[in-house]
């Protein structure tokens, strides 16, 4: 009896963590500013050093595993990295559908912690941008944030875009309209298309054989049930095990309280991507094999029809490596960006 009161508290705890981490991240974007936020506890490295150079670990409702490290692992893999000697040390994160800029706040914060610069952007209708997702009727105008960003940027100076899910079709379409200001390009998790292929094309490849993605979708009709869907929202009871199966719970609770429903014209949208453009950027993919929304199968199958540069697996992933694997992810990333020029 004591220890279900005990567990109610901490998860109402829990859930109090997850608000107050929203409403923190929202304030960062709204202000430039750089938080510390906490790292997860869900994080496993091997262990270096030795007591004397050991970090408090963080609270946390879950007993210390003697496999948790002594080291803060971004430590480890930061202090190899010679910024100046990079092409680029500049990120542009772009979330995938339905998420938002927010959900990048660990790879932010390890990221800035051994001094790369990051700008995680929130698409149009998408995490704190204020426009109703149900009006957006195209790729373009969902990506213009994007955009907008890139065509800002100075003459010669480049960055590293990260898609994730989504956010692979979108960051496609900036190859092919930016390819000299991206100087790699990331899909974790994401939607790597071919020329004249859509979002929606590439998710019937496996036909009706993800049910459980078939049974979260939500489709909304804001113009009539008469007309096509503009947007899709996903059941908030089947999130964890379509999107966060090895995620820890606090970073499932930010996403439930955080998610949008994402608009629908841009997944029909086929891309015409040319091999002088998108084609001159280094592609890079991350395969998440725990991945319950774009199996591993569909991922490879993604692969294999536009073979990449370099493939890497991370192990233990689920569709959000950013909650369920943050430190492994950004490892890979600060290992990608120190890939020289071929």
């Amino acid at each position: 009896m004591r220890s279900s009161r005990k567990e109610k508290v901490q998860d109402a705890l829990i859930q109090e963590q997850a608000m107050a981490a929203a409403i923190l991240f929202q304030q960062h974007q709204r202000n430039g500013g750089s938080l510390p936020f906490d790292r997860s506890t869900s994080l496993r490295f091997p262990t270096s050093g030795s007591k004397k150079n050991s970090l408090p670990r963080s609270s946390s409702s879950r007993a210390r595993s003697l496999t948790d490290p002594l080291l803060q692992p971004q430590q480890l893999v930061n202090q190899d990295v010679k910024l100046d000697d990079l092409e680029t040390n500049h990120f542009v994160l772009v979330h995938g559908g339905g998420f938002g800029a927010w959900c990048w706040y660990k790879t932010i914060a390890l990221l800035e912690d051994g001094g790369f610069r990051v700008t995680a952007v929130d698409l149009t209708g998408s995490g704190i941008h204020s426009f109703d997702t149900n009006s957006i009727t195209s790729l373009p105008q969902y990506v213009k944030p994007v955009t907008d960003f890139l065509e800002k940027l100075a003459d010669g100076e480049k960055v590293i875009l990260v898609g994730h899910d989504f956010g692979g079709a979108c960051i496609s379409y900036m190859m092919e309209l930016f390819p000299s200001k991206v100087s790699k390009a990331v899909f974790v998790a994401a939607a790597m298309l071919t020329s004249g292929q859509s979002t929606l094309d590439m998710f019937s490849q496996k036909g009706d054989s993800n049910e459980l993605m078939r049974q979260a979708q939500i489709f909304l009709y804001a113009n009539g049930n008469d007309h096509p869907p503009t947007a899709i929202d996903l059941d908030k009871s089947l999130l964890k095990d379509l999107l966060f199966n090895q995620s820890p719970t606090k970073d499932v609770a930010l996403a439930s309280v955080s998610m949008r429903p994402m608009p629908f014209m841009p997944v029909l949208e086929k891309l015409s991507l040319s091999e002088k453009n998108y084609g001159s950027v280094r592609r890079f993919y991350i395969e998440t094999p725990e991945d319950n929304a774009i199996p591993v199968s569909l991922q490879e199958s993604m692969i294999n029809s536009s073979p990449p540069e370099q493939v890497f697996r991370l192990k233990g992933a689920d569709h959000s490596p950013f909650f369920s694997k943050p430190q492994a992810l950004h490892k890979l990333l600060v290992e990608i960006s120190k890939l020289p020029s071929t």
